[in-house]
């Protein structure tokens, strides 16, 4: 069987390398590219690799730099063709926009770097792909967010507040309450949402009471399926719009 397609964050990561390389420095024996064959090996995105000896090693890394110069226009050279559509769509979004490009880079790079972080990544299940091509920042980032809404004892004390100063849990968007509709079988039930955008979440940084808001099933989906664009009021204003 063959090994996975790159995904967005492996993309990412490699062309932020390739800006830093001079074309001459592109082969499996540089070290920079050794590194990066490492790194990618350690990323919690991929549920199964067929073969292990072949994914992403320093000459398949070489080879997914080299199809960078086949797109590049300040590249003379031919480079290596055989680039996927998602390869030129990366590239093209960040040719002009590095800083944004390592910025992401290097998130991802941290998050990787803590190991028993890295393992409970692995456990978070992954997206269904429609949402996953809607997360600008990666996979690794939309786990490490989904990771931070899970923590149990911050959303409790999360709802402990909401209680103590409203009396009910509602959704933060659409007001609706469980308890209210459901009675007894709702009480005390709500989802958390981890408010601050991917582009600034840290893998170091402890998740707090107001980086959640309460809100309801639906609302938690759709928040999720624009997750890189849609904030609490944005949805909430697209409700009193419709």
């Amino acid at each position: 069987m063959k090994n996975p397609k790159w995904h967005r964050d492996e993309i990412i990561l490699a062309l932020e390398l390739y800006f830093r390389m001079e074309p001459g420095q592109i082969h499996a024996r540089n070290l920079k590219i050794i590194e990066l064959s490492d790194i990618l090996n350690r990323l919690p995105i991929h549920e199964t690799i067929p073969n292990q000896q072949t994914f992403r090693n320093s000459n398949g890394v070489g080879l997914k730099l080299s199809n960078f110069l086949a797109i590049d226009p300040n590249y003379q050279g031919k480079g290596m063709e055989a680039y996927s559509k998602l390869d030129y769509e990366t590239f093209m979004e960040f040719v002009n926009d590095k800083e944004r490009l390592v910025s992401l880079a290097e998130q991802i790079r941290r998050t990787v770097s803590n190991s028993d972080l890295n393992l409970k990544l692995y456990k978070i299940e992954n997206p269904e792909e429609d949402e996953t091509y809607r997360v600008k920042e990666g996979l690794v980032l939309y786990k490490l967010h989904k990771f931070r809404e899970r923590n149990a004892l911050i959303n409790r004390k999360k709802k402990e507040k909401i209680l103590s100063d409203k009396g009910k849990l509602e959704c933060e968007v659409c007001g609706f309450d469980f308890y209210h509709f459901y009675g007894e079988m709702g009480k005390g039930f709500i989802e958390c949402h981890h408010k601050r955008p991917l582009s600034e979440i840290e893998s170091e940084v402890t998740t707090t009471i107001e980086d959640l808001a309460l809100v309801c099933s639906n609302c938690h989906r759709m928040l999720h399926r624009e997750i890189s664009v849609l904030s609490i009021e944005g949805l909430k204003q697209r409700i009193k719009e419709m």
